[in-house]
């Protein structure tokens, strides 16, 4: 299968992203106290567990938790090391975000929990969507966002990049993805825009962030990655790998199935050094029926 899409004129593969079947399927980061953590996003998120195992000869664990089930909702995977009870988050990761018809009766709910508040609800500046941040217990901030009745309500991942139309190009190119909103603020000298597979408010996006003149950040330990679906790794880690050499980034695992699992994935760098995971549609959902099993 791989050598067969090698043989692939470059324009033809380039354009498989835009017809393959991919969503956004979870957010990986580490937590220091995985049952506080699943604590605090059920009772002061609404989130519910969806499942969670235990690595005893890996020394991990993970929890699953989101607002609906994981065929068809982007999750967040918790990773608790054994022993490790902090992580560094770096200056790179920015926020989650969940949207909330009601963010005035969320942000009392979520303090009468004990939970920080770092911003209270208000309008956004220069804007008109009222929205507010979160602290979580391991320092991971939420952003929380007024919005109607929404398919999902864990809405966006945002990231801090040095080069936004370099970011903005690789995710194009090598994911498939389109800008689905776009603004400048120059008064507060940074831009941000919104890539998916559908509009904002039909699915989960990536938010890229360009602060003015700052081309760096510290990656930290604690945030990893996100997970994309798709219907051939082998393909789509050929595209990425014709996208890296022209824009950066690498490919970090090349494809092939998970010992063990035998779940198809790969892994790459996008420029900015922020990790993606390719999962191959099938075995992702013969992953989650055996476990239900």
């Amino acid at each position: 299968m791989a050598e067969a899409a090698s043989a692939v004129p470059s324009d033809e593969l380039l354009e498989w992203p835009k017809k393959d079947k991919r969503r956004l399927l979870h957010a990986v980061y580490r937590v220091g106290d995985l049952d506080r953590t699943i604590k605090f996003y059920t009772e002061c998120f609404g989130m519910k567990l969806l499942r969670k195992r235990d690595i005893p000869e890996e020394k991990y664990s993970n929890a699953f938790l989101g607002f609906g089930p994981e065929e068809t909702h982007f999750v967040v995977e918790l990773t608790y090391n054994y022993g490790v009870d902090k992580y560094d988050i770096g200056t790179g990761f920015g926020h989650f975000a969940i949207a909330t018809q009601d963010i005035y009766k969320m942000v009392e709910d979520i303090r009468a929990k004990g939970g920080i508040i770092t911003r209270e609800p208000a309008p956004v500046k220069g804007g008109t969507s009222v929205i507010a941040f979160v602290k979580d217990p391991d320092g991971y901030i939420f952003e929380l966002i007024q919005r109607g009745p929404t398919p999902a309500p864990l809405c966006h991942v945002m990231l801090r990049v040095g080069d936004l139309e370099k970011s903005i190009k690789f995710y194009e190119k090598a994911l498939g993805m389109k800008v689905v909103k776009r603004i400048d603020r120059p008064e507060y000298k940074y831009t941000i825009a919104m890539l998916g597979y559908a509009e904002e408010h039909e699915t989960t996006v990536l938010e890229f962030t360009y602060n003015y003149g700052v081309t760096e950040y510290t990656k930290g330990n604690a945030y990893a990655q996100v997970a994309i679906s798709t219907d051939d790794v082998y393909k789509s880690a050929e595209v990425v790998d014709l996208v890296t050499k022209e824009l950066g980034g690498k490919i970090t695992r090349q494809p092939g199935p998970i010992p063990g699992l035998n779940t198809k994935i790969t892994s790459f760098l996008d420029p900015d050094g922020w990790k993606t995971v390719l999962v191959d549609n099938e075995d992702f959902l013969k992953e989650l029926h055996k476990e239900e099993d």
